[in-house]
């Protein structure tokens, strides 16, 4: 069943249907695809990788220990019964990952902005209840109508 126009107090209804549940499932996995390869150039200690995580002022220790957080940030987000911690963890992951590119004054600080952003944006389209949760609200300006 589809439905979308605007409820009783102004509040726009969700489409809800395949369309929609399928547009949520690539958007996750469009957020959840760069973390994991992130991940694996940090299990693996890729050269590109250990050279990041130095740029950014981090030693190649790390680079396991932030590869098996990625990983499971990404794991916890891919199962439904869990996707939403999943989200908060990648949304504060990323979140790290902004504050130390800001510290450091690289100008591609908005990427890590933009997955978490996909992240949220997935899962709230693949997940009634979250919809329900976060309903979008039409403006009160009827100007903008």
């Amino acid at each position: 069943m589809r439905s979308s126009g605007v409820a009783p107090g102004g509040m726009v209804r969700a489409a809800s249907g395949k369309g929609v549940m399928w547009t949520g499932r690539v958007l996750c996995a469009l957020a959840v695809m760069p973390m994991l390869a992130s991940a694996i150039g940090k299990l693996t200690h890729n050269a590109q990788a250990v050279n990041g995580l130095a740029r950014f002022g981090y030693a190649e220790r790390l680079s396991t220990p932030l590869g098996v957080v990625e990983i499971t940030c990404a794991v916890v987000y891919l199962v439904p019964q869990t996707a939403v911690l999943g989200a908060i963890l990648i949304a504060a992951y990323f979140g790290g990952a902004v504050a130390t590119m800001v510290r450091l004054g690289d100008r591609g600080f908005f990427m890590p902005g933009v997955i978490a952003g996909l992240a949220w944006l997935g899962l709230w389209l693949r997940e009634p209840r979250l919809r329900e949760l976060i309903p979008v609200r039409r403006s009160s300006n009827p100007a903008s109508a």
